[in-house]
């Protein structure tokens, strides 16, 4: 006999709630659950500091990919010498703030009247070049050897920690100038200036995987001991598994955020090497090699130390910009 007055109350109780249900539906839009990659896009939107430095980043990778075109297009052929734009008295170029003309859209070098602005072009190629390939070498030695020492522990913790710490205390430009001075101008069936990027890549990213295998030491610590890996562990999965399928899509982030942090780092030590001799060997252009060469021209003709070392200024700040705010948008505590 209860279960009539039982049933009209469960009815009367649930016909509001329903009501009220498919009233917010209507007045209200519907929340929808977000992934992590989504808040990290929405919170990178927001910040117009790192977006700009963004489009800057994007922008000279371009031009560095379409040098050749843009070089037959505003410039002229970088080997290609205008005697007639320079003063044979002086040695300097003809004409106001470094001979910038509609013809040389970023003047013509000292001395040997060559265009600037495709020398500018093809030293952004060879200097993102070395940037993005010493990055990528850093970012997976650091990646195998910190995961090895903060999940492995013991003895193999202890041997990879002290090689970093002698790597880290190693003068990185004192090697380079002696492995340099040893090699050979080509080899590989490459020309010289290939063949000295590749030799970049190797000292700058080998001396720079220490950084980040530090970083990814000191978070797989942390997260060795996380209740998803002793999961994994109790279900039966083996290290390798552990290591690649659990803790290395949880490093993701502080990789991706010090890999765009290193590559301005990197742009400034092979624009160094260039500087003093040991980097992109000349006539190829190089931003360091163009500012060593207007040492002893910058008197007569600033604009051209002015020009590639504002081209080092503006993509160093732009990586570092968008690297700030990757970092603070993949940041799951930031606000």
């Amino acid at each position: 006999m209860s279960l009539g007055p039982e049933a009209s109350i469960t009815d009367e109780s649930t016909t509001p709630v329903a009501d009220a249900a498919d009233e917010r539906s209507i007045g209200e839009k519907v929340i929808a659950g977000r992934s992590l990659k989504q808040i990290a896009w929405r919170r990178l939107k927001r910040d117009r500091v790192a977006i700009a430095g963004g489009i800057v980043v994007i922008l000279l990778i371009i031009v560095a990919l379409i040098a050749p075109l843009l070089t037959k297009w505003l410039g002229h052929p970088i080997d290609e010498f205008h005697n007639d734009q320079i003063d044979p008295t002086f040695s300097t170029p003809i004409g106001k703030f470094g001979g910038i003309s509609r013809q040389f859209i970023f003047g013509v070098e000292p001395t040997t009247g060559r265009d600037v602005f495709s020398r500018i072009v093809y030293g952004a190629q060879t200097s993102l070049s070395v940037a993005f390939l010493s990055a990528f070498v850093s970012t997976i030695l650091g990646t195998i050897f910190g995961l090895a020492a903060g999940y492995l522990g013991g003895w193999i913790d202890a041997v990879i920690s002290r090689v970093m710490d002698f790597l880290l205390a190693f003068p990185q430009l004192l090697f380079a100038i002696a492995l340099v001075s040893v090699l050979p101008a080509s080899f590989a069936g490459l020309g010289g200036r290939w063949s000295r990027v590749l030799v970049l890549v190797g000292v700058i990213g080998f001396f720079g995987w220490p950084y980040i295998g530090r970083i990814v030491r000191g978070q797989t610590l942390s997260l060795r001991e996380r209740e998803f890996v002793e999961a994994s562990r109790s279900l039966g999965a083996r290290s390798p598994r552990i290591l690649f399928r659990e803790l290395l899509p949880n490093l993701a982030a502080p990789i991706l955020v010090y890999t765009t942090l290193i590559i301005p780092t990197n742009i400034l030590t092979e624009a160094a090497l260039s500087f003093l001799g040991v980097g992109i060997p000349p006539p190829n252009p190089s931003w360091g090699g163009m500012l060593s060469d207007a040492v002893s021209t910058y008197r007569t003709d600033p604009m051209y130390m002015i020009i590639p070392g504002g081209m080092i200024f503006i993509i160093v700040l732009a990586f570092n910009l968008f690297g700030d705010g990757l970092r603070d948008a993949l940041d799951p505590k930031a606000r």
